[in-house]
């Protein structure tokens, strides 16, 4: 059987096998970020306006208790390694893994009490 994108064969075996839960999340980064990226200007950067839209939909239940939005601009400069002012996915996928990896160390800690 040949893909009809690519031409290349197909393994019947690899097609009804279903989606890890790491793979869901990997689909799931990648489709949030070009949903927000591109609005306005670069289609594969986020602006400042573009990535605080995403933080207020995305992470919202997370962040619910960071009412100052301008916390943003801190975020930015922080994830801005190349200082251009916007965020590509390398960066926004550092800000993901930075703020899992806090969720992770709140939630074990909390799991201790």
């Amino acid at each position: 059987m040949r893909n009809k994108d690519t031409g290349a064969r197909r393994d019947p075996n690899t097609e009804a096998r279903m989606s890890s839960q790491l793979e869901d999340a990997m689909q799931a980064l990648i489709t949030i970020f070009h949903k927000y990226s591109g609005r306005e200007g670069d289609k594969f950067k986020l602006s400042k306006k573009e990535l605080k839209d995403l933080i207020h939909n995305e992470l919202g239940g997370f962040l619910e208790t960071q009412k100052d939005m301008s916390s943003v601009d801190n975020v930015l400069k922080e994830l801005d390694e190349n200082g251009d002012g916007e965020v590509d996915f390398q960066e926004f996928v550092i800000m993901v893994a930075t703020l899992t990896v806090a969720c992770n160390t709140f939630f074990s800690e909390e799991d201790e009490d």
